[in-house]
């Protein structure tokens, strides 16, 4: 039997699976010229990771990217820039600022998204940057003098008040700097320990950045200084249940690993306020976790605290 091949000869049966398997690789090579469907690229933007902004595939795409937010602002003073793993609570903890204010100075949408690389304002609009952290920490000062009781005659007494009485008296005017800038009088603060414990692990501006306080779940945790509560919750990773109080344009401390939070946001405090319950929220024992800040900057309590 004679079968025609495709190319118009005579073959024999036994030479046609031969020819089949040329026919085929024919085929299979005229797909493989032809153009191919390629799988969607997923565009992620920019959110939150370094790694998620796809690269430019050309000039013309890398001039379509626009900048981050604040990036013509980055490396000047008063001004951050996000890195991996920050959050805006932790951004406002570590430049001493109410994470309210740096949503308001920088006009944020949603507080809740920042993005590596974005810059950040903060100081207050109009502040001065190179003032903040100006002055040298100055631990609290505690003076005693003997009571002095001084006797003026008579005559001299009257001239005293007739002086006074005719000086002219100066209209007192209110000076407010803006907050976030280093006042005269803000270490002027009457520190209180926050919690009656001994102090388990001293101050290390490196690992600990501040005093960790034993005692037992429940104990209470008291406010250290008059203040205003800037955060109240538990979104900063590694401090637990937190508590963070300004008490001026320069001082904030920081209460945590709490197991109860007994206050609110700008809620107004008091020293010796009891404000928390000691716990292990995010720590492997129950402890206080205490902070001061000075301009974002952790400083040692020890050296702020009164003796004891």
């Amino acid at each position: 039997m004679t079968i025609l091949s495709d190319f118009g000869r005579a073959t024999s049966p036994r030479r046609w699976p031969s020819a089949m398997a040329v026919a085929v690789a024919v085929v299979l090579l005229a797909a493989c010229a032809g153009p191919r469907h390629r799988a969607p690229v997923e565009d992620r933007g920019g959110i939150g990771r370094l790694g998620d902004m796809p690269l430019p595939s050309s000039a013309s795409d890398a001039a379509t990217l626009k900048p981050l937010p604040g990036a013509e602002n980055a490396g000047k003073p008063g001004y951050y820039t996000v890195r991996p793993g920050d959050t805006l609570i932790r951004v406002a903890l570590e430049n001493g600022q109410n994470w309210k204010d740096v949503v308001r100075w920088n006009a944020l949408d949603n507080p809740n998204i920042i993005e590596v690389g974005q810059v950040l304002r903060v100081v207050p609009p109009g502040a001065d940057p190179a003032a903040a952290g100006a002055r040298p920490i100055t631990a609290a000062r505690v003076e005693t003098r003997p009571l002095e009781v001084r006797v003026a005659s008579s005559s001299a007494a009257s001239a005293a008040v007739a002086a006074t009485a005719a000086a002219p008296v100066a209209p007192v005017v209110a000076s407010s700097p803006p907050a976030g800038v280093a006042r005269e009088g803000d270490d002027d603060i009457n520190w209180a320990w926050p919690a009656a414990g001994s102090v388990a692990t001293p101050f290390d501006d490196v690992k600990s950045k501040g005093l960790a306080i034993a005692g037992k779940a429940g104990d209470p945790v008291l406010a250290a200084a008059d203040g205003r509560v800037v955060y109240a919750g538990s979104s900063l990773r590694g401090y637990g249940n937190l508590i963070i109080l300004k008490h001026n344009s320069t001082y904030l401390t920081a209460y945590a690993h709490n197991q109860a939070l007994l206050v609110k946001e700008d809620q107004a405090v008091r020293r010796g306020q009891k404000i928390a319950e000691m716990g292990s929220t995010d720590a492997d024992r129950v402890q206080l976790h205490f902070e001061i800040r000075k301009m974002g900057k952790p400083i040692d309590p020890a050296k702020l605290l009164p003796a004891r």
